[in-house]
């Protein structure tokens, strides 16, 4: 009967090593560093406006399809099939930062009197809708691939003044992190700067 005192005392020990050791898993687990985060940027500086400022402008949420409704980064492959860019994520949900930056660009752009969002207490004259196509890196041909369509519509008649599609592709060095998201500002640049000319002359 003397024994079972120092079998106890070893399984307690044994017990303890265990248990320090499914802890420091956990930790080890929990501790993993998030991706790092990329951010969207607006257009700082446009072609010198002509004519009057006029127009108070509301810029809906962009409408987008599930895949790129998120914080995902998309790459197309050559196969036709999409996966997430590794390691690298969008500091918001896409249409929530599209909506933000292209706010910001006609903010910047200084040719209508007022713009906001849905909810700013804003006299619009018009509302800007978006719908996301494509906002991808594509693997086969090297190229950041942009592509919306856009609605100027009345806001108190509800009519469509006008639509037109921005497609835009830029060349990227590489597929993968900041190159490929440079890319994708270059791309999204591009297409906000003929976005916010052609909705200034619309209204």
């Amino acid at each position: 009967m003397g024994l079972f005192p120092r079998y106890k005392r070893a399984a307690r020990v044994a017990g303890a090593a265990i248990l320090a050791a499914l802890l420091a898993g956990c930790s080890g687990l929990g501790s993993k560093a998030p991706p790092p985060t990329y951010e969207l940027m607006a257009v700082q500086s446009f072609p010198r406006g002509v004519g009057p400022i006029r127009g108070q402008l509301i810029v809906a949420e962009p409408s987008a399809l599930a895949l790129l409704d998120s914080d995902r980064i998309m790459v197309r492959l050559a196969n036709g099939q999409t996966e997430q860019l590794a390691n690298a994520q969008w500091e918001d949900r896409l249409p929530k930062l599209l909506q933000a930056r292209i706010i910001q660009s006609f903010e910047n752009g200084r040719r209508l009197r007022a713009v906001g969002k849905p909810g700013d207490r804003l006299v619009a004259d018009y509302q800007l809708l978006i719908d996301v196509r494509a906002f991808q890196i594509s693997a086969d041909s090297n190229t950041a691939d942009i592509e919306i369509a856009a609605k100027i519509v009345g806001d108190r008649s509800g009519r469509i003044r006008a639509a037109r599609v921005f497609k835009v592709s830029v060349a990227t060095d590489s597929t993968e992190g900041p190159a490929a998201v440079a890319a994708l500002n270059d791309a999204f640049n591009r297409a906000v700067v003929q976005l916010v000319l052609w909705t200034t002359r619309v209204i």
